[in-house]
């Protein structure tokens, strides 16, 4: 274990470690740090902390002071002095008709160099730019031509996901992004949604490629041939995260697409496979398999006991209107058979037709009608 000072310089997101040499500095102290250029203006951004020594690159450089009041101010003049030299080299590219774009001015801590950063698609002869500049500043000028991604990293600006570049604010080195991981995580490999401001294949899909390796060795790739429990198919979708996958069933004669778990299926080969178990199909070597139908486990309802109905309580007392209808059903029932028996009496007790009083009556309208009388009469 080694006590370092981690400090960071202007637009640069990388952090360096650097040896205290008896200086004690805490988070957000300026500091005037020994580098390879000469001294430099730089921030604190961990105080006093031990790390292993694996991860410093000896030797370490000193730390040489805390910055002063005259540091400070230096420093802000240096920043304002970049701003002029900046616009000044920007019409002096201008005039040369280079195809060359600036990106960054840096004067270093003493005032003793100048140094520009620019991006350019091919090698520029910027010989005549260099003594013009000598001749303006009165000082060394250095021209350094950096990447795009460099670019971003000094320009910073917001990405895709709303938050700073990530090479703005923390990654230390660009790691190798290749488009192999964009088709590992199943990115759409359409370049504007994998790329990153700067044009380039997009840091963080560096970040889970790991993860998502370790992932890719538990399910089968697309377009295996493999055998399900709904009958043998060819996998057309995986989804890694799920470990899950999509399967076109072959034994069916409809088409028929199912989603299986990675531990449901067994792969049995690839696309010759494939080709080979259809074509013995189609010669009928190969009868179509239909899976067992799944036995279902009857469902047991419990008996629950049924109470029976408690009993409608009787009435302890008769209301007035109950007895009124009781006694007037009783009343219309009663009478209802007497008829009937006095009509069969009166039937019986009747006088014979011919000793009827109408029967006379009529005779004697006949007669005196047709003033005859009939024969039976």
């Amino acid at each position: 274990m080694a006590e370092v000072i981690s400090v960071r310089f202007k637009n640069k997101g990388k952090v360096y470690y650097f040896d205290p040499a008896g200086v004690t500095a805490s988070q957000g102290d300026p500091l005037i740090v020994e580098t390879a250029k000469g001294l430099e203006f730089a921030e604190c951004v961990a105080g006093n902390h031990e790390v292993d020594d694996s991860a410093i690159r000896a030797p370490l450089r000193p730390i040489v002071r805390l910055a002063t009041a005259d540091d400070v101010r230096r420093a802000e003049e240096n920043h304002e002095k970049e701003a002029e030299a900046f616009r000044i080299c920007k019409e002096k590219i201008i005039e040369h008709k280079l195809d060359m774009k600036l990106v960054d001015v840096e004067f270093n801590f003493e005032g003793s160099k100048i140094l520009f950063f620019f991006t350019s698609d091919g090698r520029v002869d910027f010989r005549e730019l260099v003594k013009d500049l000598a001749g303006i500043f009165k000082m060394r000028i250095e021209l350094r031509q950096i990447g795009v991604r460099d670019e971003a990293r000094m320009l910073g600006g917001l990405g895709i996901c709303g938050r700073t570049f990530c090479c703005a604010q923390f990654l230390d080195d660009f790691q190798p992004v290749s488009i192999k991981m964009a088709k590992t995580q199943g990115f759409s490999l359409n370049p504007t949604k994998i790329s990153g401001a700067c044009g380039r294949l997009m840091c963080c899909l560096k970040y889970e490629e790991d993860a998502y390796e370790e992932l890719v060795k538990l399910v089968p790739k697309v377009d295996s041939f493999v055998d399900t429990p709904a009958g043998k198919g060819s996998v057309i979708d995986v989804n890694l995260l799920k470990s899950t996958v999509r399967v076109r069933i072959d034994d069916s004669n409809e088409l028929m697409i199912k989603s299986f778990r990675a531990d449901e299926i067994t792969v049995l080969g690839g696309k010759a496979k494939r080709a080979e178990y259809l074509q013995l199909k189609a010669e009928g070597k190969i009868q179509d398999e239909k899976p067992a139908p799944k036995l279902r486990r009857p469902i047991q309802v419990p008996a629950v006991p049924v109470a029976p109905p408690p009993p409608a309580p009787e009435p302890k007392h008769e209301s007035n209107e109950k007895k009124r209808s009781s006694h007037r059903q009783q009343r219309h029932a009663e009478p209802a058979q007497e008829p009937r028996a006095a009509e069969k009496v009166k039937v019986e007790a009747a006088p014979p037709h011919s000793e009827h009083k109408n029967y006379r009556r009529y005779r004697k309208k006949r007669a005196g009608g047709d003033g005859k009388q009939r024969s039976g009469e």
